[in-house]
């Protein structure tokens, strides 16, 4: 798999990786040295820090956009699935109305998993997006804050306290992670992350099981220029809103 060196810079070549992935076949995990750990732990802490203490100003203006346009609290925290299965407190601004119902996601999210959606392929051919689109439960700066995934700053405080990592797999839900195979499992082996190859590649617009190949991908092939190669593409992505519902 290193072959294709994550350059990773065009829809074709994510296309031509993920068909070359079997599923879990060839799949190992990149074992870390020690010094490889500690940099990238001391990295989060340091990214994270500056984050929060100068993005405070930033932080507030957000929370007082949402508090002035919708009832509720500032912040949406649930559980989520982290490394090895391990439950943690996941942290967003909220962007939905308060006191929702979760009913649609759960069966979106199952039809997504289990592939009953009309299949598109990442070459640019096909316009599907895999995320529920105008949904009613968002709100009006709930929807800018997805787009351009502002409602995820409040993750710094997940990486600061070693829950998540700047890169890596995204934490799903505990009814997301009950509808996965064992194979798609493999994607926490190691602790999720506040962006990763899924979100420079395609985001909502890339299918469940090519989601997790890219995940094995980071996986197997993890260094610390790949992470920076992908926090350095998350922030045009992030701007253009590209994917993101």
């Amino acid at each position: 798999m290193n072959k294709y060196s994550l350059a990773l810079d065009s829809t074709e070549k994510v296309k031509h990786l993920t068909e070359s992935l079997d599923r879990s076949a060839g799949f190992r995990i990149r074992k870390r040295r020690w010094w490889e750990n500690f940099l990238k732990r001391f990295i989060d802490i340091i990214v994270s820090s500056l984050v929060i203490v100068i993005g405070f100003p930033f932080f507030l203006s957000i929370s007082l956009l949402i508090k002035l346009t919708s009832k509720g609290p500032v912040f949406f925290t649930q559980e989520r699935v982290g490394e090895n299965g391990e439950l943690f407190n996941f942290h967003k601004f909220r962007t939905m109305r308060a006191g929702i119902d979760d009913t649609l996601h759960r069966e979106f999210t199952r039809d997504f998993i289990q592939g009953r959606m009309r299949q598109s392929t990442l070459d640019g051919k096909d316009s599907s997006i895999y995320k529920l689109k105008n949904d009613p439960r968002i709100t009006s700066v709930g929807n800018f804050l997805r787009r351009t995934s502002l409602d995820e700053l409040p993750q710094f405080i997940n990486i600061l306290k070693g829950e998540m990592t700047l890169v890596g797999p995204r934490p799903p839900l505990q009814y997301e992670y009950d509808c996965y195979k064992e194979w798609h499992k493999l994607r926490l082996s190691v602790k999720p992350g506040l962006t990763g190859l899924w979100q420079v590649n395609g985001r909502s617009s890339v299918p469940f099981h090519e989601m997790v190949k890219l995940d094995l991908y980071y996986i197997g092939n993890w260094s610390l220029l790949l992470d920076f190669k992908i926090v350095i593409r998350t922030v045009p992505v992030m701007f253009a809103g590209t994917g993101g519902y």
